[in-house]
Parts: C-alpha cells; structure tokens; sequence
C-alpha cells in the first residue's frame, strides 16, 4: 500500500468528525474547519473525508436526503434517520451477525456485509408536534 503524506488538515477534518456524534455533512465539517484552516477549500475537505473513507478511517452514509453523512464509528451498528428533521442517529441494536448468512441462501452473489438504516420520527420531533 502506498505510504500517505501527513496532512495537518485531513487529521483535523478526521479529529473534528471523532469529536461529533452527529453524523455531519462534508459542508457542515467544513463549516467546523474553517474556523481553524480559514483557507480550506471545500473541494479539499471532499477530498479528504473520502480518502478516509477509503482507507477505512470512516463511513460514508447515504441516507436518501441528497447529502452524504459521515461517522468517525466504523465498528458495524446501525442507523436512524428522522424523516422530519434529517438528523442521523446510532443505535445501540445488537448488531445481527447472521443476516449476512440468511441474505446469501437467496443469490449467487458474495455478501461481504450490510447497512441497515432505521427511518421514522425523532423524539425531538415528536416533542415539536405535541406542543
């Protein structure tokens, strides 16, 4: 594998993600970054958040809203997304090892793993609407 250049802004766009639970956009990292690196370019913190996505620092997650979400977990858990607000949350779920297993009796395919996203309403949003 190739050796990767140290670059200070990639281990503050991976320290500025480690620090959040909120499975942010590349434009609200680099909304964060900027305050640091005021030069950043987006382009640059795209590039950046997907190179650690490659080299498996990270997980990219599409969740259906247009944006891509990112996550500094990447031991395999599960996701839920409130249809109102966007917001992305993890679960605590027992991760279901076996899925994998009953998923390939129905196709030829290799199944290496899986991604399972939970939609609905978030108790934020709920405590909205009853008000």
């Amino acid at each position: 594998m190739k050796t990767l250049k140290y670059s200070r802004q990639r281990e503050s766009i991976k320290a500025c993600l480690m620090a959040r639970h909120d499975h942010p956009t590349a434009d609200a990292l680099y909304a964060a970054i900027r305050q640091e690196y005021p030069n950043i370019s987006l382009g640059t913190v795209y590039r950046n958040l997907n190179l650690l996505v490659e080299l498996g620092e990270i997980q990219k997650l599409t969740c259906g809203d247009g944006a891509d979400h990112f996550d500094a977990v990447t031991t395999p858990h599960y996701h839920f997304i409130c249809k109102n607000c966007g917001q992305v949350y993890d679960m605590s779920l027992e991760t279901m090892n076996n899925i994998n297993q009953q998923a390939q009796k129905y196709t030829d395919n290799q199944i290496d793993s899986h991604m399972i996203y939970f939609y609905g309403t978030c108790k934020h949003c709920m405590q909205k609407k009853a008000q």
